[in-house]
C-alpha cells in the first residue's frame, strides 16, 4: 500500500474487519511477522494489523530518505489507517516500535483508543545524549553496510539487555529470520530512525490523553528504570513488570504477553 506521502507499506492482516482493530509495530530488524503468535491468538476477537516499518521486509521505500524519520513515518502510518478507513483502533509497539507509537499517541490522540508500549521510552532527554547516540548509531550502520549481516546480529544480541533472550530455546530461529532483512536498508533505517536523532518525548507524556500500558522485563533493568519515570510523568500511564523476561516480552513469555493484552484491552 503506497500513501500520499509516497510511503509504501507491506502489511498481513488477520481477523474479522468488522472486530476491533489492533496495529502492530515491530522492532528494530524485526518485521511485519513479529507479533505473529500474538496476532493469531487476538484474531477471534480482534482485527490484528502488522507492518514492515522502514528499511524492514519488504517495505520498498527507496527514494526519499525522509521517509524513514520517525516523524514522517508516523504522518505515512495516518495514511495508512484512513486507506483502511480506520477511525480508531488500538495500538501495540515494541521497542523502536514501541517509540514510534510513542510518537504517534501524543501527536495523533484522536486516532488510537488503548495503547500497550512493549520495552519503549520516550527517547533521549539531552541534547549531548542524543548526539553521542546518534555518532553511535552511524558506527553500526557502516558496519551493516560494509559488514557481515550474520556477525552483526550476533555481536547486536550480546548487548545486556537481550540477555534473557539468548538463552530462549528458539533464539537460533529469530536470528535466521532477522537475517531475511536487507543490511543496506537496515542501516538507513537505523540512521533515520535512530533514538539518537528523534524528537525527546519526555516533556510532552504529562499532555497525554490514551490509557498506555507500559510491559517491561524484569531483567531489563535500564528499561524497568526508564518506564518506572515515564509511569510517574503519564497519569494514564500503568507499569507492568514481567517475571523473567529481558527486552524482547512478546518473544520470551508470548503467553503472558497475550494474557496482559487481552486483560488491557477489555
Amino acid at each position: 500500500m503506497i500513501g500520499e506521502s509516497g510511503q509504501h507499506f507491506s502489511y498481513y492482516t488477520t481477523g474479522d474487519s468488522h472486530n476491533p482493530p489492533i496495529l502492530f509495530l515491530h522492532g528494530f530488524m524485526g518485521d511485519r511477522t513479529e507479533f505473529h503468535a500474538v496476532m493469531l491468538s487476538l484474531a477471534s476477537q480482534y482485527y490484528c494489523i502488522s507492518i514492515d516499518l522502514p528499511g524492514h521486509g519488504d517495505l520498498l521505500t527507496d527514494r526519499d530518505l525522509s521517509n524513514y524519520t520517525i516523524i514522517d513515518t508516523a504522518r505515512a502510518l495516518i495514511e495508512f489507517l484512513n486507506a483502511f478507513q480506520i477511525e480508531k483502533c488500538h495500538l501495540v509497539g515494541y521497542s523502536m516500535g514501541g517509540r514510534l507509537a510513542l510518537y504517534l499517541a501524543l501527536h495523533f490522540p484522536e486516532y488510537f483508543l488503548k495503547i500497550v508500549l512493549e520495552s519503549a521510552s520516550p527517547g533521549l532527554k539531552t541534547a549531548s545524549e542524543r548526539s553521542d547516540r546518534w555518532q553511535s548509531d552511524l558506527k553500526l550502520a557502516e558496519r551493516l553496510e560494509t559488514g557481515d549481516l550474520e556477525l552483526f546480529l550476533r555481536q547486536w544480541y550480546e548487548q545486556p539487555i537481550f540477555a534473557a533472550l539468548r538463552e530462549h530455546p528458539d533464539f537460533e530461529k529469530l536470528l535466521e529470520q532477522r537475517s531475511q532483512n536487507d543490511p543496506v536498508a537496515l542501516a538507513r533505517s537505523l540512521r533515520h530512525l535512530s533514538v539518537g536523532c528523534q524528537p525527546s518525548l519526555w516533556e510532552k507524556l504529562s499532555e497525554n490523553t490514551i490509557p498506555l500500558l507500559l510491559l517491561v522485563g524484569e531483567l531489563d533493568l535500564k528499561f524497568v528504570n526508564i518506564n518506572t519515570e515515564m509511569a510517574n510523568l503519564c497519569q494514564l500511564a500503568k507499569l507492568e513488570i514481567i517475571p523473567h523476561c529481558g527486552h524482547n516480552i512478546h518473544f520470551e513469555n508470548t503467553n503472558l504477553f497475550i494474557e496482559k493484552i487481552k486483560h488491557f484491552l477489555l
